[in-house]
């Protein structure tokens, strides 16, 4: 069984011999030859990976939160960029990888379930779906042009961002081998599950496994099985009215590109702000308040008809503290509120910040004191739907997702790919962990104005390779 992905069709090289060979047109041929590129898939196999031991009878039912209650269950899509490695070839890799991730699934033996009803997960071991590809490509074409066309056919069964079926699996697993001996694991993991640092942690445990496979499985235990149920046990559903889930609308008129700002822009940006206040912006902050500027300008709206949103991780924000390991949708939303139509950089940042101390300081309390009734208004106003002009930001930086070493060392490149619906904008670390890369979602009527607006790309770059200029050697 196979299957093919033509992205393009090739140019022939003739072509290029009729062109006159100066420095320009060359230069002009080979972006040329980057966009055309013709990828080619073939499904190698499918299958589910269930749990290596069944899970206990007395955690057979495992309880969601009032937040993965009303959170949306379509799948988070994640793409891993493994350099060819010689001490293992990709179907030892292969072969190891199903064991460890039976192995995880053990321990995170909800992921192997199913959905029993809105409020809970029937931990049966169905296990999770585990597909394998070969890729008659080198790993280096892709990051050289990463477009949605080279992206998605990475993922399993089309799945990204996708809302998942009644009682199928919460994960899918595609393991793409390149000609080049580069390996490329994608997963797609249900947000019914937990946010990003619940997919970062599970992936980095499933590498500890991975790479300790062989040694003495008492070992492989990387987490205590009680941060699984944290959700649940601080953020009882209980006896709360049982609120429709978030819909992710997704358009098709909706395009994302990439914008990287490198460790010395970010620093620009924010000497920007102090030089004209007492503020010291961290550099998301800056990079969001900028991205949110220019985007605002460009749809010809204000900051007061145009409405902000921010994901706020609340693990180190309770009281006491949560571990970082905690399982679940641990998360809530920060807004800003603007009092005038028009607002320099600075004062944005001001506001971002004033509306993350507002969400720091109340609901993390609320949420401990477990009131019902002001809980339930909580859950009723963000169950609403969207706004038209409402630009969400998600910040997935400083999260630990380069550490995901398999064996055959750390990720170069980790990604995602657009999510179809307007005006959502996740930040992600560069692999130097300075840098900043912002995957923007935008329609398309606006986005080809705001990839090319001059004063945004003075500090944000839109060339996708600035994102990897340390990462992906282009000998491969």
């Amino acid at each position: 069984m196979h299957y093919i992905n033509t992205c393009t069709i090739v140019i022939s090289i003739h072509i290029f011999n009729h062109i006159n060979c100066t420095s320009k047109n060359i230069q002009i041929f080979h972006q040329l030859e980057r966009q055309l590129i013709t990828m080619e898939i073939e499904l190698v196999s499918r299958e589910t990976i269930k749990p290596s031991s069944p899970t206990p009878s007395h955690l057979k039912i495992y309880p969601l939160s009032f937040i993965d209650n009303i959170y949306f269950s379509n799948y988070v899509p994640l793409l891993y960029f493994y350099n060819p490695n010689k001490s293992m070839d990709q179907n030892s890799k292969i072969s190891q990888l199903r064991k460890s991730l039976s192995q995880i699934l053990s321990k995170y033996y909800h992921f192997a379930g199913r959905i029993k009803d809105k409020t809970t997960i029937e931990c049966n071991d169905q296990g999770v779906l585990f597909l394998v590809t070969k890729v008659n490509n080198k790993l280096s074409e892709i990051p050289q042009n990463p477009t949605e066309k080279l992206l998605n056919p990475l993922f399993p069964d089309e799945l990204q961002w996708k809302e998942m079926e009644w009682r199928t699996s919460f994960i899918a697993i595609q393991i793409n081998c390149f000609a080049c001996g580069g390996m490329v694991i994608s997963i797609c993991i249900s947000h019914k599950l937990g946010d990003a640092s619940t997919i970062f942690n599970f992936m980095n445990d499933w590498a500890i496994i991975n790479q300790k496979f062989e040694e003495d499985k008492k070992e492989l235990l990387v987490s205590p099985l009680s941060l699984l149920d944290a959700g649940a046990t601080i953020f009882p559903q209980r006896d709360l009215p049982i609120f429709p889930e978030m819909v992710l609308k997704r358009e098709n008129n909706v395009v994302f590109k990439r914008f990287v700002f490198k460790p010395e822009m970010i620093k620009s940006l924010k000497a920007m702000v102090t030089s004209s206040s007492m503020h010291t912006p961290t550099r998301v902050q800056v990079v969001i308040a900028w991205i949110y500027k220019h985007a605002v300008s460009i749809m010809g709206l204000n900051f007061r008809t145009a409405m902000f949103s921010m994901i706020v991780d609340l693990r180190r924000r309770m009281v006491p503290p949560l571990s970082e390991h905690c399982v679940g949708n641990i998360i809530w939303f920060s807004y800003m509120l603007a009092n005038k139509k028009e607002m320099e950089l600075d004062e944005l940042v001001c506001k971002i910040k004033e509306g993350l101390s507002e969400c720091c300081n109340v609901y993390p309390k609320l949420f401990r004191e477990k009131e019902n009734n002001n809980i339930s208004e909580c859950l009723k106003q963000v169950t609403q739907p969207f706004p038209e002009n409402l630009f969400t930001f998600s910040s997935w930086c400083r999260f630990p997702m380069y550490k995901a070493d398999f064996g055959w060392g750390k990720p170069t490149w980790i990604t995602t790919t657009c999510c179809s619906s307007r005006n959502i904008i996740f930040l992600m670390d560069t692999r130097d962990g300075d840098g900043i890369e912002a995957l923007v979602n935008m329609e398309e009527k606006y986005m080809a104005k705001f990839e090319h607006d001059f004063e945004l790309l003075q500090y944000a770059s839109f060339n996708p390779n600035n994102a990897r200029y340390d990462v992906i050697p282009s000998k491969l």
